[in-house]
């Protein structure tokens, strides 16, 4: 019998959280938070704030279902923190248990944690190749699929039982297109189709949408269409997408470039993405800058309002987020916008109510000061329905169980596993925070 502990992130787009247990060893997958709950926004230091008010507040799981299990390994989908956000506060819970990720994924990983401010984190962590299927009991190994998403080196998590693999997407699309030329490993996921795949745990966020998701490529043509032609005479221009999406902010790099201007990345979550991209050679920073520190932020803002001309603001605060970039700069802050100013929104509103409010009060602001606004030049990171119909027919799984989305996007999901000849009930579980399946 193979036990799933849907921990977390089974009723809610966020503090993603699952373990696998089979014969009394269990591996955990994901260990994130939930954003909006805390008011937290890209330039906000949650680590220092206790587990218990983040546990009051919900926004890490709740592991106590798991701790007295013999937990042998912790594995991370991916870089984003509703996947590696609560690594702090919950992995001390497990002592000298080791986690793995991509490189990318545990980079990021590490510079969170060095933040902790309440636990120290001693887990021993492991970059794992794509491909590479790591040993981490007598009955369980764990291997790392190369997919695509908004950030790098984003991977499904496989764990390979005496029964069965279970395949966990973690959040993905398949995106041929990808300007950092990263591509999905079909070859691997038919592979595992033929092998036997006993269980998947597919992300479920846009699974009602009854498309295919673009490629980041359609997101790049979108963007110089708008800043590449002849007839733009725009003074301030200032773009905003999230901190993490790499392939994002090399497109944006480059159109700077193309326009002849200077590239300046203001936050301290931009500086932290992109500097730990530079490392791996993720991304190509030639001629661009970042800014940190609030002093140096200040300097080179009002450096840039005197030859507008000159430069492409690239700054945190897309969803309206109280403190970011941004935001500062529609309430009167750090630089003063205006008539002359243009800014684009490459990047969705995130849908909960708090962000829907939030981006409200931040666009009627920029509107009162004049400002021009370009929205929505932007594509999903997620996996809609007809990728996911995709996945179901390559992987072939015997049993699903829907994850990552609130609880009617886990029914839409089933929806779909019944069009492809599932049953709920039989083989299909839509599971709740909390709760277990058993697979026999």
């Amino acid at each position: 019998m193979i036990r799933i502990y849907t921990v977390s992130g089974y009723e809610e787009v966020g503090k993603n959280m699952t373990a696998v247990e089979y014969n009394g060893e269990v591996v955990i997958i994901d260990m994130g938070l939930r954003l909006d709950r805390v008011l937290i926004h890209e330039d906000v230091n949650f680590q220092q704030m206790s587990s218990k008010d983040l546990r009051k507040l919900g926004a890490i799981p709740n592991d106590k279902m798991l701790r007295d299990k013999k937990v042998v390994a912790i594995t991370l989908t991916h870089g984003h923190l509703d996947h590696i956000g609560a690594v702090g506060k919950l992995a001390p819970h497990y002592p000298n248990t080791p986690i793995y990720g991509t490189p990318y994924t545990v980079k990021l990983t590490k510079n969170e944690v060095k933040s902790e401010k309440y636990f120290e984190v001693k887990n021993p962590m492991y970059e794992t190749e794509f491909g590479e299927i790591v040993q981490v009991s007598e009955n369980l190994a764990i291997e790392f699929v190369r997919i695509t998403h908004s950030i790098p080196q984003a991977s499904m998590v496989v764990v390979h039982t005496p029964e069965g693999a279970v395949v966990h997407t973690g959040d993905f699309k398949f995106d041929n297109n990808n300007p950092l030329g990263e591509k999905p490993d079909y070859k691997r996921l038919k592979e595992l189709g033929k092998e036997s795949v006993k269980i998947l745990l597919p992300e479920s966020t846009r699974v009602s949408e009854p498309t295919k998701t673009p490629s980041e490529a359609v997101a790049k043509m979108l963007l110089e269409d708008f800043f590449l032609y002849e007839g733009l005479e725009e003074k301030g221009l200032i773009a905003t997408t999230f901190a993490s999406h790499i392939p994002r902010l090399q497109e944006l790099i480059d159109i700077a470039n193309a326009m002849g201007r200077q590239a300046v990345l203001i936050g301290r979550s931009l500086s932290k993405y992109t500097g730990i991209a530079k490392q791996l050679g993720l991304i190509r920073m030639k001629g661009a800058r970042a800014v940190r520190s609030p002093n140096a932020v200040k300097k080179v803002l009002k450096e840039v309002s005197q030859a507008r001309e000159n430069y492409l603001l690239i700054v945190t605060g897309h969803q309206g987020e109280p403190g970011a970039v941004l935001t500062r700069m529609a309430n009167g802050e750090l630089y003063d916008l205006g008539s002359n100013d243009t800014v684009v929104f490459s990047a969705g509103t995130i849908p909960n109510p708090l962000n829907i409010a939030q981006r409200y009060a931040l666009e009627t602001k920029l509107k009162m000061k004049g400002v021009r606004m370009i929205k929505d030049l932007h594509v999903s990171g997620h996996a809609s329905r007809e990728d996911h119909r995709y996945l179901i027919r390559m992987l072939n799984p015997e049993n699903i169980v829907p994850a990552h989305g609130e609880f009617r996007m886990l029914t839409h999901y089933a929806e779909l596993a019944e069009e492809e000849g599932y049953l709920i009930g039989r083989d299909v579980f839509v599971s709740r925070n909390g709760y277990v399946v058993d697979i026999k």
